[in-house]
């Protein structure tokens, strides 16, 4: 018998939660244009906020005024990055409060993505918030309403959406090359420490370097742990693991190169069966998401396997394609011909001989022609980076490459994800509501 639990329902506004004080609320009165310069101030310059950095440093027009993080030592790696030329502090609230800061780069855990999206929205910023956009289902729709309200532009850094290739997939299934699309196979496999977020920690990490409190958040308290602060996204308090750090990448670009808002349900199975070190989230997880315009989408990471495979496959009745990293292959179907050898192999020979010679073939030597399209391969140009994309839409008023709702679109569908493996049930999703029932 089927059972059905509701589990989430969309939140209404909330009241915004802030960290340490109060943030001004006064939109930045400057007009940018097409040929201005864009500030930026970076919230969290870690491994990934500093990945950032180098990204909008190479974008003409973009300066780096201030950045705060809660680890002196990247604060001290922001400054030797700048030569010395941006502010760095602690308190994000004081990169909000900047009227020369145009727009916000969010690189922080994922538990902070909520309230510093609210707060630099409202503080009249444009804002890059890196994936996953939330921490939680409910956050979504909170994040979509303040988007729309700020006039602002938000833009979600999941990179394979605006990549060329993925454009090129895009335009290649929407032309019909593959015929009707029923199947798509997408993997991560790492095996490494590095892939299994098991990073150093610095040799001064302490309570006197790190700003623990102000880590932990609205989270349970807990005594002062270097693991957890720089291999946050290995516990559920902070991150979704696997399904929020590496499916949403797959998402965003299955969701782009498909033309479809998001699933309608999920299934998974994982477990954490390698990585013993303390960490909660799963370090296996295979999920297939059922999408309402008829196809399943596999996806699967594995933190103790590198075995080489393309990112993703395509599977239609016409052709499959190959996105690898640096080329697409389009492999045609054989031409069917409809002649049954097996299938006729019971019948007497009279009969299967008849048969033959009605499909134009010699019953003493039946050779039944096989033909299949050569393969075609497809290499794009560099274009443009996500980054750009972001400075672009604030410069020329364009819509953002990344919205907030194509960011909850692959968030939720990650979480979902998670719910499935942690109940182990299917969970079906609404998107226009956010209500999540279980069978």
């Amino acid at each position: 018998m089927t059972r059905r639990r509701e589990f989430v329902t969309a939140a209404g506004a909330a009241a915004i939660y802030r960290l340490a004080g109060p943030v001004a609320l006064a939109a930045p009165a400057r007009k940018i244009g097409p040929n201005d310069s864009v500030g930026l101030g970076f919230i969290g310059i870690g491994i990934r906020g500093t990945g950032l950095m180098e990204e909008f440093s190479r974008i003409p027009g973009a300066r780096f005024i201030a950045a705060a993080d809660l680890y002196d030592g990247h604060l001290a790696r922001g400054r030797e990055f700048t030569g010395g030329k941006m502010e760095t502090g602690k308190r994000y609230e004081d990169i909000l409060k900047r009227q020369d800061i145009d727009a916000v780069v969010i690189a922080t855990p994922d538990h902070h993505h909520r309230h510093m999206t609210l707060e630099a929205l409202a503080a009249g910023k444009h804002v890059y918030i890196e994936k996953p956009m939330t921490w939680s289902l409910k956050e979504g729709p909170e994040i979509i309403a303040a988007e729309k309200k700020s006039g602002k532009v938000l833009m979600v850094g999941s990179g394979g959406k605006t990549a060329a290739m993925t454009q090129k997939v895009k335009e290649l299934i929407a032309g019909g090359a593959l015929g009707k699309v029923s199947q798509i196979r997408m993997l991560n496999h790492r095996n490494n420490r590095e892939g299994a977020w098991v990073y150093p920690i610095p040799p001064d990490a302490s309570p006197q370097t790190i700003d623990w409190e102000c880590f932990l958040g609205p989270r349970p308290k807990r005594p002062f742990n270097p693991e957890v602060f720089f291999r946050w996204r290995c516990w559920w308090e902070y991150s979704g693991g696997v399904a929020t750090d590496l499916f949403v990448h797959m998402l965003t670009t299955l969701h782009e190169v498909m033309q479809v808002r998001a699933p309608s349900s999920v299934v998974s199975q994982g477990g954490l069966w390698f990585w013993k070190d303390g960490r909660t989230v799963p370090d296996v997880l295979e999920s297939v998401f059922e999408y309402p315009q008829g196809f399943l989408a596999q996806l699967c990471v594995n933190l103790r396997n590198s075995a080489p495979a393309p990112p993703m496959t395509v599977y239609g009745d016409q052709a499959t394609l190959v996105y690898d990293r640096d080329k697409i292959v389009v492999t045609g179907a054989p031409e069917d011909h409809d002649i049954q050898m097996y299938g006729t192999m019971a019948w007497p020979k009279a009969m299967r001989d008849e048969y033959l010679r009605s499909k134009g073939l010699d019953p003493a030597n039946p050779r039944v022609p096989r033909s299949r399209p050569e393969p075609k391969e497809y290499t794009v140009e560099r274009g443009p980076g996500h980054a750009d994309f972001f400075l672009r839409s604030i410069r020329e008023g364009t819509p953002s490459r990344e919205n907030a709702t194509e960011g909850h679109a692959a968030a939720g569908a990650a979480h979902l994800a998670n719910m499935a493996y942690r109940d182990s049930r299917r969970m079906r999703w609404d998107f226009d509501s956010n209500k999540v029932t279980a069978e």
